[in-house]
Order: structure tokens, then sequence, then C-alpha cells
């Protein structure tokens, strides 16, 4: 009866209104009480010191930033802050029928150029 059980288990699996199975919902931690708040001193240490840790910030996000502003980028910027202004009041008026991608674009492709060299001075 081997093919039987093949072909039944293709119907099933093909079938649309089959039954789905889900797990059960993960149950939510319970509410520290008196006796368990008790933590380990050196894991609040631990804690502590991971809190106290800064943040390293990303010295691209800022070359790239300063470069959409400099004179290298501005006739990219000059063009993707015309297509904005457009796009924005033809929005006002109705459906936008422009975006500004290719200006964004553009714009990125600049930024980043410009910032390249600075970036990898900066991480050397």
């Amino acid at each position: 009866m081997g093919i039987w059980d093949t072909i039944h288990d293709l119907v099933e699996a093909a079938t649309p209104w089959s039954t789905a199975e889900a797990e059960a919902p993960a149950e939510e931690p319970k509410e520290e009480t008196s006796e368990e708040s008790k933590e380990d001193p050196e894991e609040e240490e631990e804690e502590e010191e991971e809190d106290d840790e800064e943040e390293i910030e990303d010295p691209k996000e800022k070359l790239e930033e300063e470069c959409k502003n400099s004179k290298q980028c501005a006739p990219a910027k000059h063009h993707f802050d015309e297509c904005v202004e457009r796009v924005t009041s033809s929005s006002d008026e109705g459906e936008a029928k422009e975006d500004c991608v290719e200006e964004f674009f553009h714009l990125a492709h600049c930024a980043s150029q410009c910032a390249a060299p600075k970036l990898w001075s900066v991480l050397k």
C-alpha cells in the first residue's frame, strides 16, 4: 500500500484547506519576587559596565553629510533639492507623477566618492 500512502500525502500537501498547526505562544517571564531579585554582585557590575560603554560613532555618516553640503556635491544637491520641491508642490495638488530617486542616488554617489579618501585616513 505504499503507492496509496504516497498519493494521499501528495493530495494532502496540495490542498489549500489542509490544517495548519502552530506552536503555543511563548510564556511571558514571571515577575521576580523579593527572594529571586537577589542577584550576584558580579552580575550587577557587568551590567553597569555594559551600560557605561559609549556607542561608537560611524565616521562615514559624518563625512558623507559634510560632503553633501560641500562645493564638490553642490550641483547634485541642487538638482535633488529642486526635484524635492517640485514633487512636494505637485503632491499638494494631487498624486505625484515623479520621484527623486535618481537625483538622490546621484547625490549619495557624490557624497560617497568625496568621503571615501577621508574615511580611509580616519580608519587607518
